[in-house]
């Protein structure tokens, strides 16, 4: 049986011609913080949730059908190395954008990839898990690469310069915007709420929202391995 589904993220422009979706079902999240008496609120407008299955894989997350190739990226960290996000052999990678002033998607979601990988136990040496950060003007690689490492020492959070980030974010099909604020350095960013999962030839195999939980990621990158 043929199975098509769409891909698209609510803030963003579809990067390809998607199929007819099956099923799809709008997720929207607000987040509020305060700080110094302000109210920061900060809107995650979620992807379309779509199903759709593969030939030979059926996962729990938002599957991407067909998966899709992802061009690889370099990120300098405070160590003055470099990150490739090129594929490797034998490894996965699972991705999210979002920054370090997030009041409550992003740390929820490396909470939720803490869980998931102590699920996969010994496995999970096996998996990269990467932090993007959409606001470098605040978040350097140092400020980037504490934020995930406090989570996990094992977390990479990375942070370029605006071109760079702007053409990895588009080629996952989403998009960031910061919101008006009156203090320039208080101010919330409208952002994906999803974690992306590449296998380890670097192709997009699906997608997972916030509030998806944190067990279907654990079962696909088990499914993966």
């Amino acid at each position: 049986m043929e199975c098509k589904t769409q891909q698209r993220d609510a803030i963003s422009q579809v990067v390809q011609s998607p199929p007819r979706p099956r099923r799809s079902a709008l997720h929207t999240l607000r987040c509020r913080a305060r700080r110094g008496g302000v109210s920061i609120v900060t809107g995650v407008l979620l992807p379309l949730v779509l199903t759709g299955c593969t030939p030979d894989q059926q996962l729990h997350g938002v599957m991407v059908d067909p998966p899709r190739a992802i061009a690889s990226f370099d990120f300098t960290l405070p160590s003055g190395a470099v990150l490739h996000t090129a594929p490797e052999a034998g490894r996965p990678m699972v991705v999210f954008f979002g920054y370090t002033h997030c009041p409550d998607v992003c740390p929820t979601t490396l909470a939720d990839w803490k869980r998931a990988k102590a699920k996969l136990g010994k496995d999970s040496a096996r998996v990269r898990f990467v932090f993007v950060s959409v606001d470098p003007e605040r978040d350097t690689p140092a400020v980037a690469a504490r934020y995930a490492q406090q989570f996990d020492p094992s977390f990479m959070g990375v942070s370029g310069d605006s071109a760079t980030t702007s053409r990895m974010m588009k080629e996952f099909g989403v998009a960031a915007a910061r919101e008006a604020s009156p203090d320039p350095q208080s101010y919330g960013v409208t952002h994906s709420g999803s974690s992306f999962l590449l296998d380890a030839q670097g192709r997009l195999m699906a997608m997972y929202p916030l509030g998806i939980g944190w067990e279907a990621l654990a079962a696909d990158l088990k499914s993966v391995l």
